[in-house]
């Protein structure tokens, strides 16, 4: 990811862009918003993905499903208009322990019986 800035090693990060202010006031910003926007999506995904599976008409379900996939997709550009402007950090994880996961995991898969 040549673009991408990291504060340490373990941090996947883009450089801010600047548009913010030095000062933080009280009064909302434009990362505010964005990240406001973000967390109301990720809230709404949480509560669809509950009454969709709950729906029990067909069309309700088909729709409300259509809502659910809509909402997923606004979080994920809010998201990556977040991570581009340097708004939202990730943490790398050590190899160690993705490592130690996936055997975890595969282990599992072998207890299921088909």
């Amino acid at each position: 990811m040549p673009n991408q800035q990291s504060q340490n090693k373990n941090q996947i990060a883009n450089p801010q862009t600047g548009e913010l202010p030095k000062v933080k006031t009280p009064e909302m910003n434009v990362r505010d918003h964005i990240n406001d926007a973000l967390s109301t999506c990720k809230y709404l995904t949480d509560s669809l993905n509950i009454a969709v599976r709950e729906a029990s008409h067909k069309e309700l379900y088909t729709d409300m499903l259509q809502i659910l996939q809509e909402t997923h997709e606004s979080c994920r550009t809010f998201f990556n208009l977040m991570f581009k402007n340097g708004w939202y950090k990730v943490e790398a994880e050590e190899q160690q322990k993705i490592d130690q996961a996936h055997k975890q995991f595969s282990n599992y898969s072998e207890q299921f019986p088909y």
